[in-house]
């Protein structure tokens, strides 16, 4: 009887210890403690709700700040339209350019929680010492800031204060954005069914919250600030930057997290001189004869093996097998793989991977720029309209409003209208593939510069042409803007959101961040071709004492060429995307490596963001 107890006990632990080990995630997730993250007890949308909120009150305070900068430039340093424009642009453009040293130390070495936690702090710090300097320093005399009542001037000091706040707020937002994309869709298990669909719908709910938390800003810190309280408005955004840091830090215990793979520059010049110490070697077609770890091995532990592709053959010679690949140890009498003469398949495909995503992110910089007008030209074009209703004035960046709703209306639109109904017609489960939708986003930008430039074309026919400060410049409303602000919400469903999921699926394991960066960096750069664009055209159109298409007084300038040319750009930038989006080939796995899987255990080939292929 004894016996037979022994073995049902033995049975039930067996039982027991079974459903234990399917709790755990699949992903090769851990929890804080550095242990295998538990499927029950650490993200999903316990996790994914936190990050989300956290997103939506940074994004709050970031737009508190970066909604009017334009008119608090204008206003307070006593700037023209022309140079605040790229002032912004340029502000804008370094935001994401520091998600690229966010990124890289998220992959390399601080892993995402860690680097979250820092560029938020730094975040906070930022809008403090902003916050302080227009207090103190900028709005002089009480009460200036205004529409009416301009600022004095303001010593060396006052202005290198200010911009050192506003740039440690750009540095803090920049390394913090990124990061959170992708640690928020780390909270779910792609390799599980069910979650591997919540991965897919958080980067939608995650651009709607981005969105969501600068509908405050945008209206009523937009208005505050237009009415010359620029202190409450940045105090405000201080405040919640700070409530955002908290949430962030209480959900500590429940994150997942990946460790970090070390640096990925290093992996790439390894390919790099390898395939140059071989430019001589002879490549055979497929891949039997590249070198490539067992399963339970790998050039970057936990991550998963990717499948040989053609194309970029010169990198394959880095994979080719030679007798000098090994080096011998004369202490231990082993010889050992050389990794600068010889490098796995995966590592080779994550220099091919990154290599196909350039063209496609390059063809998104264009329409950064188009994205980027909502900033500044959009502002200062609402500003020289008609933009009182009764008594009440309604501040120029408050429009943006409209292209916030219209985000968050076309997210419902096309994930429970749009994306079924295709799916049915397409026979495919996922619809639209991210290419489809990116190149789609294109297309109604280009409608978006258009109705815009169709509006200004109109806002010059009601002006009066002896505005002397373009202060309701037009008796056209500010209303007829509605269009261009909700064309523009429209495309940034279809192109940001498709480029987080694209770029996020198709970034090797060990790049994820990185793969959210380039989204980032693309809007980086957009500023920044922006802020050339717009210097080249007054150059040009400034010439025989002209006063250029965007002068102080727009009532004067040329505003609706502007925007059509950016229509005319824009459209050459689509055909371009097409032939890209029509020679990527998307990136393939083959299982993910795991120290602890039996040799007799069999990969399972799986094919990460397949829909990505581009069909018309």
């Amino acid at each position: 009887m004894a016996c037979l107890n022994n073995i049902c006990k033995e049975v039930s632990d067996e039982k027991k210890m079974t459903k234990e080990e399917e709790d755990y995630t699949l992903d090769g997730t851990v929890d804080r403690h550095g242990q295998p993250a538990i499927r029950s007890k650490t993200g999903t949308w316990v996790s994914g709700i936190l990050l989300l909120v956290n997103q939506g009150l940074a994004t709050l305070a970031f737009f508190g700040v970066g909604v009017n900068l334009v008119l608090f430039l204008t206003r307070v340093l006593g700037q023209d339209n022309a140079e605040a424009a790229n002032s912004v642009s340029k502000w804008t453009g370094t935001v994401y350019i520091f998600s690229l040293l966010g990124a890289f130390l998220s992959d390399s070495y601080w892993g995402r929680y860690k680097t979250c936690a820092i560029f938020q702090a730094i975040f906070v710090v930022g809008l403090v010492l902003l916050s302080i300097s227009s207090s103190a320093f900028l709005l002089y005399p009480k009460g200036c800031g205004d529409e009416e009542t301009p600022c004095g001037t303001h010593s060396t000091f006052h202005i290198v204060f200010f911009y050192l706040a506003i740039y440690m707020v750009a540095l803090g937002n920049g390394g913090y954005q990124p990061t959170i994309a992708t640690f928020g869709a780390d909270q779910f298990d792609e390799e599980d069914p069910k979650e591997g669909h919540s991965k897919i719908a958080f980067f939608s709910f995650f651009y709607l919250a981005l969105n969501l938390g600068s509908l405050f800003s945008n209206t009523i810190l937009g208005y505050f600030e237009d009415q010359g309280m620029w202190t409450l408005g940045f105090w405000a955004s201080a405040g919640s930057a700070f409530v955002a840091l908290v949430l962030f830090l209480i959900g500590t215990p429940r994150y997942r997290h990946f460790k970090p793979q070390g640096n990925p520059l290093s992996r790439f010049c390894q390919v790099l001189v390898a395939a140059i110490r071989k430019w001589k070697v002879g490549i055979m077609p497929g891949d039997d004869h590249l070198f490539e770890t067992d399963k339970n091995e790998s050039a970057i532990k936990g991550d998963r093996r990717i499948l040989h592709t053609e194309g970029f053959r010169f990198l394959d010679r880095a994979a080719i097998m030679t007798p000098n690949d090994y080096a011998t140890d004369e202490e231990k009498n082993t010889r050992g793989r050389n990794p600068w003469r010889l490098c796995t398949i995966t590592q080779v495909e994550e220099v091919k991977c990154i290599l196909r995503l350039l063209p496609i992110w390059l063809c998104t910089i264009l329409y950064s720029v188009v994205f980027t007008q909502m900033a500044s030209l959009f502002v200062e074009q609402g500003d020289a309209m008609k933009t009182t209703v009764s008594n009440f004035d309604i501040p120029a960046a408050s429009m943006s409003s409209f292209d916030i709703l219209s985000v968050a209306t076309f997210i419902f639109i096309y994930r429970r209208i749009l994306d079924p109904i295709i799916a049915r017609i397409k026979t495919n489960p996922k619809g639209l593939t991210e290419l489809q939708r990116m190149g789609i986003g294109l297309v109604i930008a280009i409608l978006a510069m258009v109705a815009a430039g169709v509006v200004e074309v109109f806002r010059l026919k009601y002006a009066n042409k002896d505005c002397p400060n373009c202060n309701n410049a037009s008796s056209l409303s500010i209303f007829w803007q509605i269009p261009q602000y909700m064309l523009i919400g429209a495309s940034e469903v279809f192109m940001y959101v498709g480029q987080l999921e694209f770029f996020n699926g198709q970034a090797p394991d060990g790049l994820k961040s990185f793969g959210s960066a380039l989204c980032m960096t693309s809007i980086s750069l957009g500023n920044y071709v922006s802020s050339l664009l717009v210097t080249m055209v007054m150059k040009i159109s400034t010439r025989d004492n002209m006063p250029g298409w965007i002068p102080g007084n727009l009532n004067k300038g040329r505003l609706d060429l502007f925007y059509f040319l950016l229509a005319a750009l824009t459209t050459a930038d689509l055909m371009i995307y097409i032939i890209c989006a029509k020679w990527y080939k998307c990136i393939k796995f083959d299982g993910r490596t795991n120290g602890d899987d039996d040799d007799n255990k069999k990969s399972r080939p799986v094919t990460v963001a397949a829909q990505a292929e581009f069909r018309v």
